[in-house]
């Protein structure tokens, strides 16, 4: 029978992608592994690998179609022996384009109702813990078939993903029926993390009606940025800790230390040492070190350390993991590579989930100093601004001008209490203003 294959979730923050090019034809056969096309997700171009092999029999969603749904039928494959002519016109139907609309409720019932389109593909099963069952489309169907739970079946594809032979040599037992539940009246949905609350589109552009402006579409990434820090702004209870820090003791440091590193071709930033900071930091006051899970805080015991990259159209926050126990030379060395595909759209969704504390630093730009926003569900960021020629009181008492950059701390209240921020942002500066305590 043939096989739809649907359009995957290749990051955590997926719903919709581009299918940018497709990589095979109809009638290419592919063998598990094979990449099939490349798509872009809200934050990347990635890769599609085939989990079955079979023939190309029709590709339903063509190169370049933007906003097509995860899960969404993006072609169909062939087992052996099957022909275009066994592609049911059900599948062959094109997905809705992502700017069309619901459809009118009694639609709706029509569409369940329909036999065809019940059996198309099983829902993805769960287990009794209730956690999803990874396998692929024609692995479900034969399972149902045959009477089998897949929960008791081991799966050998990518990620333990049940395929077609785990299926066909299964001697699992036939799933249990469960008596259907009784009925009961959806519960009301919170409203979704969509785009930021406000006028309508219609609305804005009636206000602006005789003047001169372009209309500028919004793409995954843009989307995607809105939604999470509007979600950041109206569900994370920020507060704000502020630092000067002197920072001529780290200029002397940094400039004797690229002049004995130049003959490895390293030369470090002001940035590398601030993530080192942060890393220790998160080290030395350890109950800082703490992201928000909801109903509870999860302690992390490595430094993962966040550094946003403007990109074109918005940014990544990528990851430098186990901080604290790279040197100088190997957090440089890993941001530059990691900026560096941050900006070609090459980055893998593990080098820029997680982390429980970001860096973003605009000094660079000649900010002084501004608030940053948390970045869910880190428990909390830190704003770098420029460092600047002042006049300050010496410890003698005598006036002097030092190199001074300005820092803000934007705390998770629900992660991070005051006192303890207070803890981990002197931490940090302690770290700048002694940098060779770095080393030891």
């Amino acid at each position: 029978m043939p096989t739809e294959i649907l359009m995957p979730a290749l990051s955590p923050t997926m719903e919709e992608g581009t299918l940018a090019k497709w990589l095979v034809k109809e009638g290419d056969t592919v063998n598990s592994g094979d990449i099939l096309a490349e798509i872009e997700t809200d934050k990347a171009t990635m890769e599609f690998e085939a989990v079955d092999e079979g023939t190309i029999g029709k590709i339903l969603i063509e190169a370049g179609s933007e906003g097509v749904k995860v899960n969404t039928p993006i072609a169909v494959l062939l087992e052996e022996g099957e022909s275009a002519d066994d592609i049911s016109s059900a599948s062959s139907a094109p997905a809705p384009a992502a700017e069309d609309k619901a459809p009118a409720k009694d639609e709706a019932k029509a569409a369940a109702a329909t036999p065809a389109a019940a059996s198309a593909a099983p829902a993805a099963p769960q287990g009794s813990d209730g956690k999803r069952i990874f396998a692929t489309p024609l692995a479900r169907r034969i399972a149902a078939d045959k009477g089998l739970d897949l929960a008791q079946i081991k799966g050998s594809g990518p990620h333990g993903r049940i395929v077609k032979a785990d299926v066909e040599n299964a001697t699992a037992k036939p799933a249990e029926k469960v008596a259907p539940a009784a009925t009961e009246a959806p519960a009301a949905k919170p409203a979704a993390a969509g785009m930021p609350a406000g006028p309508g589109a219609e609305q804005v552009i009636k206000m602006y009606e005789g003047r001169d402006f372009e209309e500028v579409k919004l793409d995954g990434m843009r989307k995607t940025v809105a939604a999470r820090l509007t979600e950041a702004k109206q569900t994370i209870p920020h507060f704000y800790l502020r630092r000067d820090i002197k920072l001529d003791a780290l200029l002397k440091f940094r400039s004797q230390l690229n002049k004995q590193l130049e003959g490895r071709g390293v030369k470090l930033s002001v940035n590398d040492f601030i993530i080192k900071a942060c890393a220790l930091a998160l080290q030395s006051v350890p109950d800082a070190n703490a992201v928000w899970a909801g109903d509870r805080m999860l302690k992390l015991k490595p430094s993962d350390v966040a550094v946003a990259v403007a990109v074109d159209g918005g940014l990544f926050t990528p990851v430098l993991k186990d901080a604290e126990m790279k040197s100088l030379s190997a957090l440089s060395s890993e941001m530059k590579d990691l900026a560096k595909r941050a900006r070609d759209r090459k980055l893998a969704p593990h080098e820029y989930v997680g982390g429980s504390f970001a860096i973003s630093n605009l000094g660079m730009f000649g900010i002084d100093n501004f608030d940053a926003v948390i970045n869910p569900p880190h428990g909390a960021i830190l704003a770098v601004g420029s460092g600047v020629k002042k006049p300050v009181v010496g410890d003698d008492g005598e006036l002097t001008v030092a190199t001074v950059m300005s820092v803000t701390l934007s705390v998770d209240h629900r992660v991070i209490d005051g006192a303890l921020g207070a803890e981990l942002l002197k931490a940090i500066v302690e770290n700048l203003e002694n940098p060779m305590v770095m080393l030891a």
